[in-house]
């Protein structure tokens, strides 16, 4: 009897108990009893397989599928190299609180130190990015095993301190590593398990905010549940809110467009309080505007480790509530209001007066396109220029990976997001982020396939940093090769390699045409954006404000 595969099996059998409905596996011989059981759950009904042959895209594909379903997803990999290459995807969902868990198969403990191919020493490999460690060895008890894996998925899921994030379960799983019998009992007993009903989070009373000093509402990245907390609270108060794109707040009356240009105007400097929601990132006004000492910080969220710009909030609480004031709260709102509609119709005149297609008129092109759909954000200018776009009064829902904002598994994220909610998404990304991560378009004959379209703003290169320090002139010998790293690649080129059908759009024009179109499998459109000019355009953008 193969022990090893007998711990697989009951595992996957307490995965599935635990509300598991899709897991993702990266290929491996250690891993082997898990990928077994796992296509066995499959061909029973009772599991969603993602098969894919890169480590780094298979973590963020399972960092998709966890945060638009709100589940626990696992990620199974072999030993070695193949764990390590989970840590990117791993830090992704610690600052970004989803419930990611790597289950990594391991040599016994025995063979650890003694050179044995493919053994390293797996267990705290992820550090401080998880919130907790379990392992399971197929040579305990068996009775252990499901304990161990429960407790693993409880942590995962934030379901005691409502604090969800990465967990790594690590399984030594001596040889033989097969069943004698692959069909075994497995369709017969083990999948009899049930899904327990979803705990329901308990009541709390929201702290009530007295009224009286000056208060903006800023939402950062957050969950739809949590950017409508946001956007309801600012307009049941009355009170100007600045909203990322990937708040999922930014949508409604009080939403402002140009919220960070604002904050380099009179109306900035009368904030006495901000009124944070999710985790605010973006631009550095924001940052400013967060770390301001004279100004009041409220902080609204559940769980341990909530953001704390400047580390001076001096509340934090669940849920707020705001007393009326209306001898103050319409007269600042309206000046909020016709501050932003002033500098919208600057905003606009400038991006209509180009002569050249600029990155945030493609941007407002894809948030138009996508109207009440699912849109993925790239980091960098992607997401940057969207937070120039109109607000819309049926905003899409959005996602972005704002933990640590990098741009490695763009692609394989929104394939997740695709796959895990059921639902087609649109993603905008600059060509690097597609480059980095064109291993998300690797997916295999057979396997669940997204209705994903991948609009790619081509500026060949990294614009954002010609909008930093290093794009001053100054560095003008240094910039292209050590900032702007063009590739010299094509995406369509790239694309159609992997097989996934790709065109370049003439402009804006084909551009809005192609959107309107709905999105059916896999696609991939590219549009040149001009980069020469995106410093001076920055410093115009700026400008907006003044009257």
């Amino acid at each position: 009897m193969s022990r090893s595969y007998a711990c697989a099996e009951a595992v996957v059998a307490t995965l599935l108990a635990g509300g598991v409905t899709d897991l993702v596996l990266a290929p491996g011989s250690r891993s082997a009893p898990l990928a077994l059981a796992a296509h066995a759950a499959q061909a029973a009904g009772r599991l969603r397989l993602h098969v894919r042959v890169d480590e780094r895209s298979a973590g963020f594909l399972a960092l998709g599928l966890a945060k638009v379903s709100g589940r626990v997803v696992p990620v199974v990999t072999t030993s070695g190299t193949a764990v390590g290459n989970l840590l990117p995807a791993v830090m992704e969902a610690h600052h970004s609180r989803v419930s990611l868990l790597v289950v990594s198969a391991d040599r016994p403990a025995d063979l650890v130190g003694t050179g044995a191919n493919q053994t390293t020493v797996q267990p705290g490999i992820f550090g401080v990015f998880v919130r907790g460690e379990r392992a399971v060895d197929a040579a305990d008890r068996p009775m252990t095993w499901a304990e161990t894996v429960t407790a693993a998925v409880s942590t995962a899921s934030g379901g005691q301190n409502g604090y969800p994030g990465p967990v790594h379960l690590n399984l030594a799983l001596p040889e033989p590593l097969v069943p004698d019998d692959p069909e075994g009992d497995w369709g017969r007993k083990r999948l009899q398990l049930e899904v327990p009903e979803p705990a329901v989070e308990a009541g709390f009373e929201p702290v009530v905010l007295d009224a009286a000093p000056p208060t903006v509402v800023v939402a950062g990245d957050a969950s739809p549940s949590e950017g409508a907390r946001a956007r309801a609270f600012a307009e049941a108060a009355g009170l100007p809110l600045l909203a990322e794109p990937s708040s999922n707040a930014r949508g409604g009356t009080n939403a402002l467009r140009c919220g960070r240009l604002l904050l380099g105007t009179e109306l900035a400097d009368q904030v006495q309080r901000v009124v944070m929601f999710g985790h605010p990132t973006l631009s550095r006004p924001v940052t400013r505007l967060l770390t301001r000492t004279d100004v009041e910080l409220v902080v609204v969220g559940s769980g341990p480790d909530l953001p704390n710009p400047g580390r001076h909030a001096t509340l934090t609480a669940k849920a707020v509530t705001s007393a009326p004031n209306t001898a103050q709260q319409p007269r600042w709102l309206a000046a909020w209001l016709a501050a932003d509609q002033a500098c919208g119709r600057r905003l606009d005149g400038l991006l209509a007066g180009l002569s050249y297609v600029s990155g945030p008129a493609v941007a407002e092109a894809v948030v138009r396109g996508t109207g009440e759909g699912i849109l993925a954000l790239g980091n960098s200018m992607a997401i940057r220029d969207a937070d120039l776009a109109p607000i819309l009064t049926k905003p899409a829902t959005v996602y972005a990976n704002r933990g640590l904002s990098g741009i490695d598994g763009t692609v394989s994220t929104a394939v997740g997001l695709s796959l895990g909610s059921g639902w087609p998404v649109t993603l905008l990304c600059g060509d690097l982020s597609f480059v980095h991560d064109i291993n998300g378009l690797a997916i295999g004959p057979g396997e669940p396939r997204p209705a994903l379209r991948v609009v790619v703003a081509d500026d060949a290169g990294g614009a954002i940093f010609t909008t930093l320090e290093y794009g001053q002139a100054r560095f003008a010998d240094s910039f292209e090769r050590v900032f702007a790293t063009p590739t010299g690649i094509d995406p369509v080129t790239l694309a159609s390699a992997y097989g996934v059908p790709a065109r370049r759009l003439g402009g804006l024009v084909e551009l809005r045409d192609a959107l309107a179109v709905p999105v059916r499998g896999l696609e991939v459109l590219v549009v040149g954006v001009d980069r020469a000019q995106r410093r001076e355009l920055s410093d115009a953008v700026a400008h907006c404000v003044d009257g």
